[in-house]
């Protein structure tokens, strides 16, 4: 078996990187200001409002899904499920993912083109991760927030990010909605 290279450069330690992570939390706060956007497609109900905050670089998102809680949390944790998830996006290829199922493990998926960290595993209600696109800037972490809640037969995913580059929220926000929501509506179904 072959050994893995770490997500995180060897120059920034574990410390080092909560550290930063405490720092980023702390000035961009775990939930986003944004609204919830609206659209119904493929099993993905929304709610109303807008996408990206116009007074700070935030997402929210709801997302009404057609499964338990507990699928949706596997669907995002497990890499094998994953996986099946990205495959389901017409314009990519994404590869395998990787996603360790321990609070504090790493995580790369979409071809290693989106890495980070679990800061928070709560399971079947809540996903929190310092997030990144391997194309920013080296140090560079966003926050991610899903929280899970039971709607009926269903389950409302409440999403937030937070801590993104400034310019970049517009294409985070339709990319979240083509790369996770859609798909994963398609997986669960």
């Amino acid at each position: 078996m072959h050994e893995r290279a770490p997500l995180i450069s060897s120059s920034i330690s574990r410390r080092n990187f909560y550290g930063r992570l405490a720092s980023l939390i702390s000035a961009f706060g775990i939930t986003g200001t944004a609204l919830a956007s609206a659209a119904s497609k493929d099993g993905v109900t929304s709610a109303g409002g807008e996408e990206v905050s116009h007074s700070a670089e935030s997402i929210h998102q709801e997302v009404v899904f057609k499964a338990s809680p507990k699928r949706i949390y596997e669907a995002l944790t497990d890499a094998k499920q994953f996986t099946k998830v990205t495959a389901l996006i017409a314009d990519m290829s994404a590869g395998p993912a990787e996603i360790s199922r321990e609070a504090g493990g790493s995580f790369s998926c979409f071809g290693g083109r989106i890495v980070g960290r679990h800061v928070e595993l709560v399971p079947n209600e809540r996903i929190v991760q310092a997030w990144r696109v391997a194309a920013w800037d080296e140090g560079i972490y966003s926050i991610v927030r899903f929280e899970l809640k039971e709607e009926g037969s269903g389950t409302r995913l409440v999403f937030d990010h937070t801590g993104f580059p400034n310019g970049d929220g517009e294409h985070l926000a339709s990319g979240w909605k083509a790369h996770y929501w859609e798909p994963l509506a398609k997986f669960l179904a």
